[in-house]
């Protein structure tokens, strides 16, 4: 390839990352301010939690019949980066924008990273067609989307950049891949930015002298949100096949499951499950937990998403996080902020298979300094949570899918 041709096909992908960024930042940035909106609108009227059931309804009957090409959601990107077959629907970012707002607006838990990847994969992929890009070429466009949407929903580019390659486990990426997902995921988040749409920041004050005690205390504490985190991924999956088995027609699933939300939680008497659920997770850096936040976090959620109502994980795993290492900052000897802040990151390296990524995302959230505590935790949590994340189609390879393989194979040679 020339010179001439090589700088063309540069300036070709620039335009591309250009356009996905600000495309997909500024679908981002609506989506905040409206998720924001119906949050706000439900908290001053909580009397909205009982229309969980008919929110619920909508959602399943719009899917069921606009909507069953894209239902798997995070997943189908996940199967067609691996073995490209149809363009994504555009039709995936409205349905999953209005699912995700419904959701929330009636007291739904579910998170907001499902909604804000899926807009970017569906705005991305349309250059594939307008550029007419090749199977290769069509990976690295569903990296950008991936890459925008998570860059600019939680305004972390290097963290978005990196999740986009390694969710798939840097498979069939090449060079320039990895290149354009850090431009993309900087123009997704300066996007956001332009439109003065802020994030929630957190602080890790205090600091603990690394040595041998603390850092043991650390990898403890990551084995614990690594279990957090493959109770988390299990208890989705499990509600997902029970609604399956039991209710055949998909929309009434999330109408029954609306119900039987909206009565638990008036029996309970609180709202601080349902949600995103951000105020807790800001105060978990403060104020410690009572020990079973976490366990009914990953219990609404869980039945929430497997009911058939829209909306991300990545969220409520946060909450998980930083409310179980909130707890157990009455027993560890760790400042309460960085134990919310390792649990805060390392529950979704450990669901997600993605410890870089996350470590990365710690370290732009919580401060560069916090970096060694966090690396650890994620890391740790990774081998911790078993072989099973929250994304069924995800392909688990590396380290963790070796040591697993050995597990397996230990067993089977032991019974």
């Amino acid at each position: 390839m020339n010179l001439k041709n090589t700088i063309l096909l540069s300036l070709q992908w620039l335009l591309i990352c250009t356009l996905i960024g600000m495309f997909s930042g500024s679908a981002s940035a609506f989506f905040l301010v409206a998720l924001e909106w119906v949050t706000q609108t439900r908290e001053n009227h909580n009397w909205i939690i009982w229309l969980l059931p008919i929110g619920g309804l909508i959602i399943g009957l719009l899917y069921h019949y606009y909507g069953a090409s894209v239902v798997k959601g995070n997943n189908l990107l996940l199967e067609e980066y691996e073995n490209p077959q149809q363009p994504i629907p555009m039709k995936m970012a409205p349905l999953v924008l209005i699912g995700t707002l419904i959701t929330h607006l009636v007291g739904g838990s579910a998170g907001r990273e499902g909604t804000a990847v899926q807009m970017g994969g569906a705005i991305a992929d349309r250059f594939s067609n307008w550029f007419q890009l090749d199977k290769i070429d069509r990976r690295t466009i569903l990296i950008l989307g991936i890459s925008a949407g998570f860059a600019s929903v939680f305004g972390t580019p290097l963290a978005g950049a990196l999740f986009a390659l390694e969710v798939v486990y840097f498979s069939k990426i090449n060079f320039k891949s990895g290149v354009l997902s850090f431009v993309v995921a900087f123009v997704a988040y300066y996007t956001v930015e332009f439109w003065q749409v802020e994030h929630t920041h957190y602080s890790v004050p205090i600091l603990p002298e690394i040595n041998g005690i603390n850092l043991v205390w650390t990898i403890g504490s990551g084995i614990l949100f690594g279990f957090a985190a493959l109770l988390f991924s299990r208890t989705t999956h499990f509600w997902n096949r029970l609604f399956t088995k039991y209710i055949p027609f998909a929309p009434i699933r999330p109408l029954v499951g609306g119900a039987v939300l909206a009565i638990i939680i008036y029996r309970i008497g609180t709202t601080k499950y349902i949600g995103l659920g951000v105020p807790e997770i800001v105060n978990a850096f403060s104020n410690p937990n009572e020990s079973y936040d976490f366990l009914l976090k990953i219990l609404f959620t869980g039945f929430t998403l497997g009911a058939g109502f829209k909306g991300g994980e990545v969220t409520p795993l946060f909450f998980v996080g930083a409310t179980l290492g909130s707890a157990l900052s009455v027993v560890v000897p760790l400042p309460i902020a960085l134990l919310a802040a390792m649990g805060f990151v390392a529950v979704f390296s450990g669901a997600t298979h993605t410890p870089i990524a996350c470590t990365v995302m710690g370290m732009e959230l919580f401060g560069i300094e916090s970096g060694i505590f966090i690396g650890i935790a994620c890391v740790t949590a990774y081998f911790a949570s078993g072989s099973v994340g929250i994304y069924a189609s995800q392909i688990v390879k590396g380290p963790k899918y070796h040591l697993y393989q050995k597990i397996n194979r230990f067993r089977l040679d032991l019974f």
